[in-house]
């Protein structure tokens, strides 16, 4: 026999264009403005550091406490450089180390929780609760124990801020993967002889992919959150690099004559975990899951 060609049809494009016209529109109107600021403090992390005009990125550029001009869109800072230059480039260590250790955080929490699920029931145990012991311990304790023990390096950053959020990653990951352990096509795949490899990875992970990404999403905007603090205390980037949080700390005494020093890079941050709550609040399914629940 020959074997015949399926010739395309003609309406595959289209009809492709057109789930995903229906994907993004199912987002809604918060949702899409979620989406643009997202994606705005991701291409400044990204690209605005080698766009950025050096001679304004120099120091005493300017005036110092400058106010807004066509010069400087934002004014400037206490030694005279462009806060719209400092800005975008403090967002690479804002969003950059931020989504750095909340992958980490993540990452290692659902890992260990599909291995505990998937194991055996004292591993399940051990692992609960040695990370039960750790979330005893209050996150920013912790945080300024490690950053003043092994100083304040953007390595020791994002270890501490991962070490910190795992246990919460761990709790949510192992809650979903325990329901899903129990049922029926779980226990036919170890009938059958599969290993626990197989059962964390092809049975159990994504079935609690959705949820688990949703909590990436706001676990993100907890290190977030960390990490400005840090830097509003002096304790995390250090000068001359400058995160959003130790921009309000630089420029926090000229808030009655220089008000645009301090309120932008606090705008940032909070626009940045807004935007974050949108696209988590408008993820698609998520509506009709939580319609089902209900």
């Amino acid at each position: 026999m020959k074997n015949t060609v399926q010739p395309l049809d003609a309406g595959t494009a289209p009809a492709a264009r057109g789930r995903l016209f229906r994907r993004f529109s199912g987002f809604g109107l918060s949702g899409i403005v979620g989406l643009l600021l997202l994606a705005f403090w991701l291409l400044a992390a990204l690209l605005g550091p080698a766009m950025l005009s050096r001679e304004l990125a120099g120091s005493a550029a300017g005036e110092v406490f400058g106010p807004m001009s066509a010069a400087h869109w934002l004014g400037t800072d206490y030694l005279g450089r462009d806060m719209l230059v400092r800005v975008i480039d403090g967002a690479r260590y804002t969003v950059g180390v931020a989504l750095l250790a909340t992958v980490l955080a993540s990452g290692t929490g659902t890992t260990l929780a599909l291995f505990a699920v998937a194991s055996s029931p004292a591993v399940d145990a051990t692992l609960s609760r040695l990370l039960d012991t750790l979330t005893a311990i209050p996150s920013k304790m912790f945080a300024l124990i490690m950053v003043a023990g092994f100083g304040s390096s953007v390595a020791m950053l994002v270890a501490t801020a991962a070490v910190i959020y795992v246990p919460g990653a761990f709790r949510i990951a192992r809650s979903l993967a325990v329901n899903i352990n129990a049922l029926d096509y779980v226990t036919v795949a170890r009938t059958r002889g599969e290993g626990t490899l197989y059962i964390m990875l092809r049975e159990i992970l994504p079935n609690i992919l959705g949820p688990m990404l949703s909590d990436l999403g706001l676990r993100f905007v907890y290190v977030v959150l960390l990490l400005a603090g840090l830097s509003f205390l002096g304790l995390g980037i250090q000068p001359p690099a400058a995160d959003w949080g130790s921009l309000v700390r630089e420029n926090i005494g000229a808030l009655p004559e220089a008000g645009a020093s301090v309120i932008v890079p606090s705008l940032a941050i909070a626009s940045l975990t807004i935007a974050v709550n949108l696209v988590i609040d408008n993820l698609p399914g998520r509506a009709a899951r939580e319609k089902g629940a209900r």
